[in-house]
């Protein structure tokens, strides 16, 4: 919705806005773009009589400002909904979908297209630090979205996606997630389905070959060109990296090496589709592969905070057991020496659930140290799910006392890690003051 506001204001509205429990990133963003975010849901934030109203997902039928909009006749939107209808128009759309990594890889689709000289649009779900701003109008045809397969509004339970109707599909993966609207796996197949159902013949999906789930989702359906992506028999292949990096090979030409300027073997797939929904809309492989290179990541995607008498602190978005466990080996296989501290909070509505209990313990195991945070009201055994850790895992009540047990355990050397889908109460700074307070030292 931040992206959304600087969009609109871009296209020469004045955009004010209304939420609740704005955190950094986006608020500093917000701030500094100069729209003005009251903060909680007073109706009096309607009295300048709008034009349009965009209402997000995240409200609902009895908040005060939905009711307020309904009583008052304003005229009301979906975010989705207003992006198609005036960003989108006339422009060679690239979705970027998926369970995982969407926000990186529409940050490397948009960089490529840049780097490539062809000026892209863009509405991305983070901040890629190559660009600052999570989103642009652009002077090019191309527009690169991160495409939710979440609900679009109280009034309207399709996936945002199917509002986008893209010439480029990037379908990266594919797991059960979102528990809270889909009540299984092939709830959110359909979503995927119903998308594939609005890419033209003209247009292009490509999708992970990789991905039995999104195997079964082509099978029900596509009526678009298809260009397969990833480690087995796929058109754009991420083949055995060496200690240098990855290497990539296509049907239509040389080996190449893929060096990509973040560590895992997720990321680089996630660069391998990003370069060959490029290279539909029309850039050229070597200019992304130079790109990817340079590429400067995503704030909250494996982002360094800081650095304190040799401990580092970063944070992290996964919330997901496959995203933390590949967030965990991506920083563990770039470290030399210390120790990797991995810091949770299970704060997503399918976390919270329970949902991913069994799998949770084994994402978190290539750790050294491990600290959960358990809110009140989980309705599941945190716990008895992660026993299996055994002594190297502790669970805190508080964000107050995760700092100090944290701040008390943490050694010159270590590497901490942590991962969360909200703002954490500011988790990352309150630590790094504490150690600073510690250790004497200064924040690097």
């Amino acid at each position: 919705m931040a992206g959304l506001a600087q969009l609109a204001r871009e296209a020469g509205h004045t955009v004010v806005g209304s939420d609740s429990n704005v955190y950094p990133p986006m608020s500093d963003f917000l701030r500094d773009a100069g729209i003005h975010v009251h903060e909680g849901w007073d109706p009096a934030g309607l009295d300048t009589a709008p034009d349009l109203v965009v209402i997000g997902n995240a409200l609902s039928r009895g908040n005060p400002m939905v009711e307020a909009v309904l009583d008052r006749g304003l005229p009301y939107t979906s975010g989705a909904q207003w992006v198609a209808e005036h960003i989108l128009r006339d422009r060679l759309v690239i979705a970027v979908a998926g369970t995982h990594g969407k926000t990186t890889t529409s940050s490397m689709a948009a960089w490529i297209l840049e780097r490539a000289g062809l000026e892209p649009g863009f509405l991305i779900g983070g901040i890629p630090n190559d660009f600052g701003v999570p989103a642009r109008l652009g002077r090019g045809r191309c527009f690169v979205i991160e495409a939710d397969e979440y609900d679009t509004a109280f009034f309207d339970k399709r996936s945002k996606f199917v509002h986008y109707r893209p010439d480029v599909a990037l379908l990266n993966n594919l797991e059960y997630d979102h528990a809270d609207i889909f009540p299984d796996l092939a709830a959110i197949q359909t979503q995927f389905h119903h998308l594939l159902r609005t890419v033209p013949p003209r247009g292009t999906v490509v999708w992970n070959g990789d991905d039995a789930n999104l195997a079964a989702v082509i099978a029900r359906g596509c009526w678009s060109k298809q260009l397969r992506f990833g480690a087995a028999a796929a058109e754009w292949r991420l083949v055995d990296h060496d200690a240098a990096g990855f290497e990539l090979v296509t049907d239509t030409g040389p080996a190449r090496a893929l060096r990509v300027a973040l560590p895992g073997e997720h990321n680089a797939l996630n660069a391998v589709g990003a370069l060959a929904a490029c290279a539909v809309a029309g850039a050229e492989v070597g200019a992304g592969l130079e790109a990817l290179a340079a590429f400067g990541g995503v704030r909250r995607r494996m982002e360094l905070r800081g650095t304190v008498d040799g401990i580092a602190v970063y944070d992290d978005f996964a919330h997901h057991p496959t995203a933390v466990a590949a967030t965990i080996a991506a920083l563990r296989g770039r470290l030399d020496g210390g120790r990797l501290i991995a810091v949770l909070e299970p704060r997503s509505n399918t976390m919270r659930a329970g949902v991913h209990r069994e799998e949770l313990a084994r994402s978190l195991a290539d750790a050294d140290l491990v600290y959960l945070y358990e809110p009140p009201g989980l309705a599941w055994d945190l716990r008895g799910a992660t026993a299996s850790l055994g002594e190297r895992r502790q669970l805190l009540p508080s964000v107050a006392a995760l700092v100090d047990a944290l701040t008390a355990a943490a050694r010159p050397g270590d590497h901490v890690l942590i991962m969360s889908n909200g703002g954490f109460e500011q988790i990352h700074a309150r630590l790094l003051a504490a150690l600073a307070a510690r250790h004497g030292a200064r924040q690097q």
